[in-house]
């Protein structure tokens, strides 16, 4: 098997139906596990009959524990995880085949992800840039999981599971483990996959707040007392990277309106400012801080 993919689902059906297909569409040998926490929102009604993943309806602790419950089903070469909301772009596993096999020594890939709005509309482009640990404890980190894939050894050597105390924060807690492991890692320059701004993602939550301020908390002194210097040159990095800048995009997803059949959006002018939809609703446009 060369890729398993795991999605951890509780209550998504809508966005469920758009990323299995961008998951199925690949053209790589891949088996892609669905941990759903026993929804109640219609998605059992269809999930077990799909024949394009392999699904477990089983209680969980949250989605860390849903992500790891995949990760040790896993029978693949490469693993990843993409929620719901998340799609995977045309032709980004086999990038990410190609790279791994191009780059043997390199066990994590961090690749480019785009934002789009709940109508797949184009929202932000995130260009990525190699995680510092201690931009990653005070400020937030410049990766999405949706674009970020990694060899088996660092599950069945390293045993790099998510930490399942955690609740929203255990992408960020465990980048840091990566990391302090010394995980030889690289960036992919290629827009593997799309994350939904949907104004309801969990990272806007009172308890992803509350985890954040605790991780801030639990850093040490120098690194609490440098946070806007550390964010300042963090930021100039990923601008002389490049980061902020990208030329005219096209991107194909699955949308809403076109749940069968992918739907290409033209960006004439792509801007790397995040146009985040609160829970109230009322939307604010600000740069990407992470």
């Amino acid at each position: 098997m060369q890729f398993s993919i795991i999605t951890p689902s509780f209550r998504a059906s809508d966005w469920l139906k758009l990323c299995i297909p961008s998951v199925a569409d690949q053209g790589v040998e891949l088996e892609h596990i669905v941990q759903d926490s026993v929804s109640d929102d219609g998605t059992l009604n269809w999930l077990p009959q799909d024949r394009r993943v392999k699904a477990y309806i089983e209680k969980d602790r949250g989605m860390y524990d849903a992500v790891n419950r995949g990760l040790r089903k896993a029978k693949g070469e490469y693993l990843a995880y993409i929620n719901c909301d998340e799609q995977y772009l045309p032709g980004a596993l086999k990038a990410v085949a190609n790279f791994f096999e191009k780059n043997p020594d390199v066990e994590l890939i961090f690749s480019d992800a785009l934002v789009v709005n709940p109508d797949g509309s184009f929202n932000c482009f995130r260009k990525v840039q190699r995680p510092w640990e201690s931009h990653a404890r005070v400020c937030a980190l410049c990766t999405l999981t949706c674009s970020m894939f990694f060899r088996r050894s660092l599950i069945d050597e390293r045993q790099l599971f998510f930490d399942e105390r955690y609740r929203d924060l255990g992408d960020v807690d465990w980048t840091v483990r990566v990391l302090r492991h010394g995980v030889r890692m690289k960036i992919m320059r290629f827009y593997t996959s799309i994350f939904t701004e949907t104004g309801d993602n969990m990272n806007l939550k009172p308890n992803a707040m509350r985890e954040r301020a605790e991780f801030h908390a639990s850093s040490p002194f120098w690194v609490r007392a440098a946070r806007p210097l550390i964010n300042k040159a963090y930021q100039t990095s990923r601008f002389l990277q490049g980061g902020f800048f990208e030329k005219p995009l096209s991107y194909s997803i699955y949308t809403k309106s076109s749940p069968d059949q992918r739907v290409t959006f033209n960006v004439a002018k792509p801007t790397p400012f995040w146009n985040r939809v609160p829970l109230n609703n009322s939307a604010v446009t600000r740069p990407i801080a992470g």
